[in-house]
């Protein structure tokens, strides 16, 4: 099973840079989307109602904020789920941040984690939020229920994840106490995926600014996870970062998973 997670800064804008037909090539098995910035009855038949290229219809599903324009998230995924439904806090329900959808084996989460913006302005709701996380992933690991928390985390968690750490101190998304929780997240027992199979290597990044050729010079961060509950360690055969894939400014990420 691959599971592929985007920030699409604006599904309607995506759209018309080739999204639908890089979904219907790459035909991944779940798509969570951020950001989308859109309500179902604005878009289009083809986002709606997805389909590959095989015309294998997709199950879709929306959290849209109350605000219009505005975050947003969304999954689409060819195995009906179980059930799917929002976090069930109003404060990040309204703006459209999570959507958690339930599997036989596993509880994926969608989420667009907030940014702290400049100055740390938004810094309070950021950590509450990431406090709803860590309580619904360790809520989730006490009732032996393995999840895969995926998502803009908007947070570069270690000096290697961004490529300038030094001119980025004090900046939005690599706050100290965004990494706190980060390190308190990972020390909790949940694992970051991607950084578990590629240890310490340099240069992977999620997220570019799209001022100075930033992302034609690889100056990115990597602020994209696919986060687990460390013993479903064992179904992971492998992540990506798509780097190649453009159309935001950010660029989807992968999981894969065994059949169990």
């Amino acid at each position: 099973m691959r599971i592929l997670s985007w920030n699409v800064n604006g599904i309607r804008a995506v759209e018309k840079r080739g999204f639908v037909q890089w979904f219907g090539s790459d035909s991944p098995d779940i798509l969570c989307l951020q950001e989308t910035k859109a309500r179902p009855e604005q878009l289009s038949p083809e986002l709606r109602e997805p389909r590959n290229n095989r015309g294998e219809a997709y199950y879709a599903y929306w959290a849209s904020a109350r605000k219009a324009g505005y975050s947003g998230v969304a999954i689409f995924s060819r195995v009906k789920p179980k059930s799917v439904k929002p976090l069930g806090i109003d404060a990040f329900d309204d703006e459209g941040r999570v959507l958690l959808a339930e599997f036989s084996n596993f509880t994926l989460i969608s989420a667009y984690f907030p940014n702290s913006q400049d100055g740390g302005a938004r810094l309070p709701y950021k950590l509450d939020f990431c406090a709803a996380m860590m309580d619904l992933c360790n809520g989730l690991v006490k009732k032996k229920r393995h999840f895969v928390l995926c998502g803009d985390y908007n947070i570069a968690h270690t000096p290697i994840d961004l490529a300038r750490p030094r001119e980025n101190e004090g900046n939005a998304g690599y706050l100290p106490e965004e990494r706190a929780w980060m390190d308190s997240f990972t020390q909790a027992g949940h694992v970051d995926s991607f950084r578990h199979f590629h240890p310490g290597e340099t240069g992977h990044y999620s997220w570019w600014s799209y001022r100075a050729g930033a992302r034609l010079r690889n100056v990115g961060w990597r602020i994209d996870y696919h986060c687990i509950d460390h013993p479903f360690l064992g179904r992971v055969k492998g992540t990506r970062i798509l780097s190649a894939v453009e159309g935001s400014d950010h660029c989807p990420v992968e999981i894969e998973l065994a059949e169990k």
